[in-house]
């Protein structure tokens, strides 16, 4: 995104209910039910969703009562817990194929430890980081706020809130923001798509949507009323897996910085933190937020690679898009690299990643959330590496 003048930026979001969130929590909750069984299991698993049917496949390598079956119970009990119960697709009576199968031995070959070779990287590939002070959570500010919406209808629709009656688990967002000078200012469009029972109206769904958008939002950022934009097509009644195939990965934009930033070409839901896709990109936000945390910079983005079997990463890249504060960007990246073990064993320890931590991950974005320290969820976004990066850089406590 550009720092200067004036200027539209977009991003979506959507909700658990969506096809493709359905699919990748039921794939983290495969991998969280290895983790707990074995901190060190195996799992790439991948989850196709439609009309009344779940298909899981891929490989994995854990404990063999981990059966098929008790995956295809936790795959309804996932599905119950987001809300599903239509005909179309329901936890109670949709059929669930399980195609999981054994990690590759070629594959295990490179990432185990084993005699002086330390733990490999999964897979080759990019991953990204990206930080910066749009909002407190220290996200850019369109998918901080689109997330936030469907969020807040979520909760309300959890806990029956009357003012959310009728409406389904199936939504998304969509959030314009106008951006002066570089920061934004307010929000120029809102879309909400929503599934919702037969007998709502249109009328009915905006007027319970407007003060819901309105209070997410900063105070004075509400769209026009004209440019508030809600279930366009005129009634959202077929929704989830039944009125579209859900499948895991398929929403990385969403699952990221909503296109304000680069992002890998590999999706994270259902894999361990051995691949490097997921626990990379994890360190990558860790570290680029700590350098905007610790004043060195208003925006980073950071970029590693990685080759499969190897331990260390092949580069690090730093930019701080000009807004560095006196900071080096090639000294800022040999400091990062003294400060934390990028290798996969070092990533993984270093945010505990070997724990059944990923279903709440699933939806609502991977990064910008709040770390619980009693759950061990999001240990991605803590800002402890601050002091050591304002020491580095001669900067007051």
């Amino acid at each position: 995104m550009r720092d200067r003048g004036e200027y539209l930026f977009t991003s979506e979001s959507v909700s658990e209910g969506h096809p493709d969130k359905v699919a990748d929590r039921i794939s983290d909750t495969v991998l969280d039910a290895y983790l707990a069984a074995d901190p060190h299991a195996r799992v790439a698993c991948e989850t196709l969703v439609t009309t009344n049917r779940i298909v899981l496949a891929g490989e994995v390598r854990g404990p063999e009562t981990i059966t098929a079956e008790y995956l295809a119970h936790l795959a309804r009990m996932a599905v119950r817990d987001i809300g599903y119960d239509q005909e179309g697709f329901s936890w109670r009576h949709a059929d669930v194929q399980c195609y999981l199968h054994s990690q590759s031995p070629d594959i295990a070959q490179g990432v185990d430890q084993r005699d002086n070779k330390d733990e490999g990287a999964g897979d080759q590939g990019i991953m990204f980081g990206y930080a910066c002070r749009e909002t407190e959570a220290l996200m850019p500010a369109p998918i901080h706020y689109a997330h936030a919406i469907l969020r807040r209808i979520s909760e309300m629709r959890h806990r029956n809130d009357p003012a959310v009656r009728g409406l389904l688990p199936d939504a998304k967002s969509q959030v314009t923001l106008r951006y002066v000078d570089g920061k934004p200012v307010g929000a120029t469009s809102v879309v909400v798509s929503i599934q919702h029972v037969a007998e709502l109206d249109q009328l009915e769904i905006r007027r319970m949507l407007w003060p819901i958008v309105e209070d997410v939002l900063p105070a004075g950022w509400m769209c026009p009323e004209s440019e508030f934009h809600v279930n366009p097509t005129g009634k959202f009644v077929i929704g989830g897996p039944d009125g579209d195939c859900g499948l895991t990965g398929r929403k990385i934009i969403v699952d990221t910085y909503g296109g304000a930033a680069p992002h890998g070409g590999g999706a994270f839901s259902g894999k361990d933190p051995t691949k490097v896709d997921r626990s990379a990109a994890y360190m990558c936000r860790y570290l680029a937020k700590n350098v905007v945390a610790a004043g060195l910079a208003e925006r980073c983005t950071l970029q590693v690679s990685y080759a499969i079997g190897l331990s260390q990463p092949l580069s690090l890249y730093v930019d701080l898009h000009g807004t560095g504060h006196d900071v080096d960007e090639e000294r800022l990246g040999r400091v990062l690299r003294e400060l934390v073990d990028l290798s996969p064993r070092g990533i993984r320890e270093r945010l505990a990643l070997n724990r059944p931590i990923y279903t709440p991950t699933s939806a609502y974005g991977h990064f910008g959330r709040e770390p619980d320290e009693a759950l061990g969820t999001f240990t991605w976004e803590r800002t402890d590496l601050v002091p050591e990066l304002r020491a580095a850089f001669g900067f007051r406590s």
